[in-house]
């Protein structure tokens, strides 16, 4: 998932991992270095015991009382999105980390906000989201990547600190609709595909275009899924806090369709369209997913006309026992 983000932060927008001090290019499509391979090409995190993404098993999600509320800082603002770039992996928009941040949400403090990217099938109608509940995988997910404000935005020094906590990742499904243009944002948003089909593509500027609410148009941001787990590309470090919220974003299906037939997979060969670019469910391995604590229905108050009836029940068996 976020490998890429590395890359992009640092202008590296080559897709590799090292190992064995040679540079091991990975990938989705070519079976050579799709994620099946990644915990031989990258093993010192991708074959962890915490990866990501998983199946979200309902029946087995526990209550907890700490997830709170998020408080979202900027995401109402148009000026939060600075540009938008083909990564060679997925689509990413960089934001403004002084105006957008995260906190609450049972989080370990206030995480800036540095970009969000997409992950994708081939067409609305075929699974591509990461996380998975139940076994259901919907078309598209959103991840917005957020950095614990200690780090001051120097994310290769959070990664190199070993810590769990380090990055705090909301992820959002994208379910497909056939009501047209459904949301504006998304229409605004996929407009921009065609100025960056291929990762060689200069990024393009995208400020004061839409909002990071507009494209969450419809989603209830108080009811999410939390767990402990990783980056879902390589180098997989398990440093993510993740949030996975339970109502998809409804989008356009020929919105959705615009990905995976505009935009371009990095290749050292013929040009390939950039399709089904997420990474297979991982083994929990004794995790524990969250969620808030369901509201059961309190004890109903007696009505007043059971209340009157009970007191006037006390009241008779008073005057009896006073004339005994």
């Amino acid at each position: 998932m976020i490998a890429f983000l590395l890359s992009f932060l640092a202008a590296l927008l080559c897709e590799s991992v090292h190992s064995d001090n040679s540079a091991v290019a990975w990938c989705y499509n070519n079976p050579a270095c799709n994620f099946t391979t990644w915990p031989e090409i990258a093993p010192h995190y991708c074959n962890g015991s915490s990866q990501s993404p998983i199946n979200i098993v309902t029946a087995q999600v526990q209550g907890n009382p700490n997830l709170t509320q998020f408080n979202l800082t900027g995401f109402d603002a148009n000026t939060t999105f600075i540009s938008i770039a083909n990564s060679g992996t997925s689509v990413v928009v960089t934001l403004d980390e002084d105006i957008m941040s995260v906190q609450g949400g049972g989080l370990p403090g206030r995480y800036v906000s540095k970009q969000f990217h997409l992950h994708w099938g081939n067409g609305s109608s075929l699974p591509g989201s990461e996380h998975t509940v139940d076994g259901k995988q919907y078309a598209m997910e959103l991840h917005i990547v957020n950095l614990h404000s200690k780090y001051n935005g120097n994310l290769s020094a959070a990664l190199a600190a070993h810590d769990s906590s380090a990055l705090a990742v909301l992820g959002f499904f994208i379910e497909g609709t056939d009501e047209a243009n459904k949301t504006k944002g998304w229409d605004v948003l996929t407009s921009f595909l065609t100025k960056i089909p291929y990762s060689g593509n200069a990024t393009v500027d995208i400020m004061n275009q839409i909002t990071m609410n507009s494209l969450l148009e419809g989603v209830n941001k108080t009811k999410y899924y939390r767990y402990q787990g990783s980056l879902t590309t390589p180098s997989c470090n398990e440093a993510v806090i993740w949030s996975v919220f339970k109502e998809p974003i409804k989008v356009s299906n020929n919105l959705i369709n615009r990905f995976s037939t505009t935009v371009f997979a990095k290749t050292t060969s013929a040009p390939l369209l950039n399709t089904n670019n997420f990474r297979g469910v991982q083994p929990l391995n004794g995790r524990v997913v969250t969620s808030q604590v369901e509201q059961t229905a309190s004890t109903t108050a007696p009505s007043s006309a059971a209340t009157s009836i009970s007191s006037l029940s006390l009241l008779l068996l008073l005057t009896s026992l006073c004339c005994l």
